[in-house]
Parts: C-alpha cells; sequence; structure tokens
C-alpha cells in the first residue's frame, strides 16, 4: 500500500524540536519502529516522524486501520485526544489542542441541532453525547489537565497574540504569563518585542503590568447639569400644580362656609 501524507493533518499538531527528533531517530535505529503507524484508508494519520526516519533509513513498519474515523473531524479528535494524553507536550500546546477540540465539538453540535430541527421529532437524530463536554471553562481545563486561569491566559495568547509572539511562547522562549500580559499590546510593539527576545518580552510584560498596577480607578462621569429652559419648564409645572391645589382646598374651604 503506497501511503499518504496529507500535509494538513501532518501540520495540524506541532512538530517535534530539532533535539525530540535526534531522540527518535536514534531510538528507531537503535530498537526499531515499534509503535505501528495509524491510517484511515491509506492516509497517515498518526506515525509522520516515525514514517519519515524509516523511510529515510529504509527500515520496515507496522500499520494499523482505524476503522471507527468516519470524517476529517473524527481524524482530528481522535489526534487531540492522543496528544493531549502525552506528558512531553508543554501547558500551551494542552490548552491550544484543547481548544481546538471544544471548537470542533462545538461546530458539531451546531450542525447536528439544525438537522433536528428541521426533522420531525421522530426523525431527529439523537443528541451527541460529547455535545456539552467542553462547555466551562472548568470542563476546558481539566480537559488539558490545566488550572481555569492557564487557559483563559492560552485563549488571549491565541486571539490577541502576534505571530512571533505565539511562536516565542510555542518555543518556551517566553512564559504563558507573561505573552499574555504582551499579546495586550499592539501587534507592532509585540511583534518588536518578539524579535528582540527573551529578555525584551520580559520586560515588555512588566511594563504592561506596571501599567495597569498604575491606572487610576476610572471614576465616574458627572450626571450633565439639567439645561436652563428644562428648569424653567419644571418650575412652570410646579407651580401650576400648586395652583390647582390651592383653588381645589378653597373650594372646599367654602364649602364648608
Amino acid at each position: 500500500m503506497d501511503i499518504v501524507v496529507n500535509e494538513e493533518l501532518k501540520a495540524y499538531i506541532d512538530p517535534l524540536t530539532p533535539e525530540e527528533h535526534e531522540a527518535l531517530e536514534r531510538s528507531i535505529l537503535a530498537e526499531g519502529c515499534r509503535d505501528a503507524l495509524v491510517l484511515w484508508g491509506n492516509v497517515l494519520v498518526d506515525g509522520h516522524n516515525r514514517h519519515g526516519i524509516c523511510s529515510k533509513h529504509g527500515l520496515p513498519f507496522q500499520t494499523v486501520q482505524n476503522t471507527r474515523f468516519k470524517s476529517m473531524e473524527d481524524v482530528h479528535l481522535w489526534m487531540i485526544d492522543q496528544h493531549l494524553g502525552r506528558r512531553s507536550i508543554s501547558d500551551f500546546q494542552r490548552g491550544v489542542l484543547a481548544l481546538r477540540k471544544r471548537e470542533i465539538v462545538a461546530e458539531r453540535r451546531a450542525r447536528s441541532e439544525a438537522i433536528a430541527a428541521a426533522l420531525p421529532a421522530a426523525e431527529a437524530p439523537p443528541p451527541m453525547p460529547d455535545a456539552t463536554a467542553l462547555e466551562t471553562r472548568e470542563a476546558l481545563a481539566k480537559a488539558a489537565r490545566l488550572s481555569s486561569s492557564q487557559v483563559v491566559l492560552i485563549e488571549k495568547i491565541q486571539k490577541q497574540g502576534a505571530p512571533g509572539l505565539v511562536a516565542a511562547v510555542k518555543a518556551g522562549v517566553v512564559s504563558i504569563n507573561a505573552a499574555a500580559a504582551v499579546a495586550t499590546l499592539p501587534a507592532q510593539e509585540q511583534a518588536a518585542a518578539a524579535a528582540a527576545g527573551a529578555d525584551e518580552l520580559k520586560q515588555a510584560a512588566k511594563r504592561v503590568r506596571e501599567s495597569k498596577r498604575r491606572a487610576p480607578a476610572a471614576e465616574p462621569a458627572p450626571e450633565a447639569a439639567p439645561s436652563t429652559e428644562d428648569t424653567l419648564e419644571s418650575l412652570r409645572r410646579r407651580i401650576a400644580a400648586l395652583e390647582a391645589e390651592n383653588a381645589a382646598l378653597r373650594q372646599e374651604l367654602a364649602a364648608l362656609r
């Protein structure tokens, strides 16, 4: 069988570092390829590094079919779960993978609900078993084996971080906490700090934190003073009301006499 390497799948998980790849290559050269490559049909799903090393050195390897895959989403979710179960990936990678899983599950649920709404109740598909599994921040953190606060910071970096900053935190050049602080800066400042290296990223994060501590609490805006016309109109209405009350009292007194 000719194994097909799908570049999108190959890049779906962050690649090994050069040091990790060299260690894997030494292991395979010494002990052979012990773990089977996982295929979906003839598409390689898991084992891209092992496949590349074995092909390079002409070494044999085993393959196994995963018959549960029905779509590329199934493949992505399986890949995410496999890597979340490994100890070698960083906290940032864990958070990114868990956020990806939440996005896939949410999209699936939305499609399932749309289909169910368009069909009679008797024909509607059953709700997805994992439809609400990652809805809460706590559940997401548990899936990634992180704290809720770490997940919040990672999501901020993913949404607001410039590419250079994201690359720096992936490489371990800067901590998640510092990267989240730098991610609040304009994109150009983030890029400049990332290009300058670890020390400048730390200093940029420090400046952000200090500026937040120095910022005075926002005072509530004073209420707008009523205009002269509004004041006069209010007085006229009050006078008219008092005159009406006086007239009513005079009528009551006249009746008593």
